[in-house]
């Protein structure tokens, strides 16, 4: 696989790139996208299947006696708890494994190293307590922006969207891995910004096309339980499709931008050059930092 060339992009051309990539490696990026996210999808689906009917509530005694409500089912409570935790797990563990599995996986053709679905899952493993620590510190960034202004929330988080490459690429903590993501977004908030809209309307529309549909179905089939179950497992399953195809763009996308720059600020085109086995070194120690 011959590497990419090393230079600087502008907007369009990131894109371009990340669309090319993806529709070159489609079934490497989907594999990496879908297979953790089965699990979640068997979670919710075994809930839909097994949960009562009427959720977290129940038929009120006298249904027919006017001025009744459903009261809380103690059964349906505990469905929802049970599965809604598993599926929280499930999740948050997907999310680790596809987003690191994908940048090792875009890497690996940026630089021209052979790659593999097995291959970037298999480093990945290694990963994930780091990918952990910097979902966690970054969030809780985030969190404490957002509860004070929202727009210095929406900031952090843009300033931050590439500490998982830098992690997992330049082998360093999570607290480094964010302040290399500080310093390396220094000016470019906005391009970040324009990916993840991108993407947003990318995934929406993806949901829009798969699930939706379905999900008009529940609220048609509302007096019918079982037409009501048979569109929520429709709709699960086509949010599941939707998901899959549209993330990994977004991924795609910050670890080529996260190449870009380091080709812009660090000369990593020349590094590689003069370096070409080298691999993905991390930046000299001084630049600028949002937690030293």
């Amino acid at each position: 696989m011959a590497a990419l060339d090393l230079r600087p992009l502008s907007l369009g051309e990131l894109l371009d790139r990340t669309f090319s990539l993806y529709r070159s490696h489609f079934l490497l990026f989907l594999g990496i996208s879908a297979i953790p996210r089965v699990f979640v999808l068997l979670i919710q689906l075994a809930q839909t299947l097994l949960s009562p009917a009427t959720g977290v509530f129940s038929v009120p005694p006298n249904p027919n006696l006017p001025g009744q409500f459903p009261v809380f089912s103690p059964t349906g409570i505990a469905y929802a708890a049970v599965f809604g935790f598993a599926a929280v797990v499930a999740s948050v563990l997907a999310s680790m494994l596809s987003q690191g599995a994908t940048v090792f996986a875009v890497s690996d053709l940026y630089l021209g190293s052979p790659t593999t679905l097995a291959g970037a899952f298999r480093r990945v493993r290694g990963e994930l307590g780091t990918i952990f620590g910097v979902a966690v510190l970054g969030g809780l960034a985030v969190i404490g922006g957002l509860i004070l202004f929202i727009i210095p929330g929406i900031y952090l988080a843009l300033r931050l969207a590439i500490g998982v490459q830098a992690a997992v690429l330049e082998n360093i903590g999570p607290r480094s891995a964010l302040s290399r993501s500080w310093a390396l977004t220094q000016d470019n908030a906005g391009r970040v910004f324009l990916v993840y809209f991108l993407y947003g309307c990318l995934l929406y529309g993806a949901i829009a096309l798969f699930g939706v549909p379905f999900g008009v179905g529940v609220v048609l089939a509302k007096n019918n339980p079982d037409l009501v179950r048979m569109f929520t497992l429709l709709t699960q399953v086509g949010s599941f499709i939707a998901e899959a195809l549209a993330i990994p763009f977004a991924t795609i996308a910050m670890s080529l931008f996260y190449y870009d720059m380091r080709v812009r600020k660090e000369g990593f085109d020349l590094q590689v050059m003069m370096n070409p086995a080298g691999g993905v070194a991390p930046a000299a120690s001084g630049m600028p930092s949002l937690l030293s």
